[in-house]
């Protein structure tokens, strides 16, 4: 038997339950990994009060959780990519809130032994989400991207993947993580109303492209200085589409061997960091789906189950 976290009925974190389970079984083309750590992502406890259940319905009990690192320990017919003993990352097949997970191969990669599980388990949604969006918006060395919600899980990776590729950036947050911003290689500016004007005092030209992955309503600000809606996309302003703007959905896993391997060498090259803002035992997910609903982060949030 092993340890994993279910639910029941949809509800908030009250309904939440560590259970002994019996480990799943690796079929064909599937690895079974014991789990050493688990990305905690919003979409975990959007899906948990059952905002989701219309485009993610759930047959209950239900678990929780994609991003994944750990220990190959069950490797299924015709697979040969990874073996016995392998240590990977990416994004499982079942919840990955537990001891042990199915995933596909072609969505893991090795974990780099100079990168903690920590970090390792939390690449794989926001990482990708992050990568995937630079490139549907054609972001390139001496364009200007201006980033909302800069600080949080998905704009954290794509300042610094943007910075990485030459861009210059400006990010929007609360005045605490202006600091973090700058480190990061941020131009930071205060979200609210003047945000144009505060963009413009740095920026008179405007911008060349807008990642809104904050949805306060920023989008006719943004669109004002992309000088049109053709490159800002938002990931929730999904009520914004009429406007003309990208709207994106990422797949857990899709394009994720290539994403997870250029953000894998820029973490070994130091030139990008994943800050951790807490780590928690399988027994504390609900004080951790209730920080990542808090939205007051500062950094990933990460499951370590063993």
């Amino acid at each position: 038997m092993s340890l994993a976290v279910q639910f029941s009925e949809y509800g908030r974190t009250d309904v939440l339950r560590v259970v002994d389970v019996p480990p799943p079984t690796a079929g064909p083309g599937q690895v079974r990994l014991a789990v050493r750590a688990a990305g905690v992502n919003p979409i975990d406890w959007k899906i948990l009060h059952g905002y989701m259940r219309q485009v993610m319905p759930l047959d209950l009990p239900g678990g929780l959780g994609s991003d994944v690192a750990g220990v190959v320990d069950q490797v299924g017919e015709g697979v040969s990519a990874f073996s016995v003993g392998d240590e990977v990352l990416g994004a499982s097949l079942t919840p990955s809130y537990a001891q042990s997970a199915l995933a596909d191969p072609a969505a893991l990669v090795a974990k780099p032994a100079s990168v903690p599980w920590e970090v390792a388990g939390t690449l794989a949604g926001t990482g990708i989400t992050a990568w995937e969006v630079l490139n549907k918006l054609k972001v390139a060395k001496g364009e200007t991207l201006l980033v909302h919600a800069a600080a949080g899980g998905v704009g954290t990776f794509a300042v610094q993947l943007a910075v990485a590729r030459g861009a210059r950036v400006i990010g929007t947050a609360s005045e605490r993580n202006h600091g973090q911003l700058r480190s990061l290689g941020a131009e930071p500016v205060t979200y609210g109303q003047g945000l144009v004007e505060r963009v413009r005092a740095i920026a008179p030209q405007g911008v060349d492209a807008v990642l809104d992955a904050s949805g306060r309503g920023e989008i006719l600000d943004s669109i004002e200085l992309a000088g049109g809606p053709s490159r800002v996309l938002s990931l929730v302003a999904f009520d914004a589409a009429g406007t003309g703007i990208q709207i994106h959905m990422t797949e857990p896993g899709a394009g994720g061997p290539q994403a997870l391997g250029d953000i894998l060498a820029l973490i070994e090259a130091g030139r990008l960091w994943v800050p951790i803002a807490g780590m928690y035992p399988l027994d504390e997910a609900a004080a951790a789906l209730e920080v990542s609903r808090s939205g007051h982060l500062g950094g990933k949030l990460v499951l370590l189950p063993e």
